[in-house]
C-alpha cells in the first residue's frame, strides 16, 4: 500500500496497490473526494463536483 498527499488538507491518503487513474478516493482526514490523475507515482486533484440535470 502506498501513500500520496491530499491536496485539500495535507493529510496522508492510504492508495491501495490496484489504484488506477480516474478512480475515487476520499481523504480519510478532512473527507475530500479526490481523484486520481496519475499512478506512477501517484498523483491526486479535486475530482470534478458532478452537476444535477433535474431529468433534463
Amino acid at each position: 500500500m502506498t501513500e500520496a498527499e491530499c491536496v485539500e488538507c495535507g493529510g496522508d491518503v492510504a492508495l491501495s496497490d490496484d489504484l488506477e487513474t480516474g478512480e475515487i478516493i476520499d481523504c480519510g482526514t478532512c473527507g475530500a473526494e479526490l481523484e486520481v490523475i496519475d499512478v506512477n507515482p501517484p498523483v491526486l486533484d479535486r475530482a470534478p463536483e458532478l452537476e444535477e440535470d433535474w431529468g433534463e
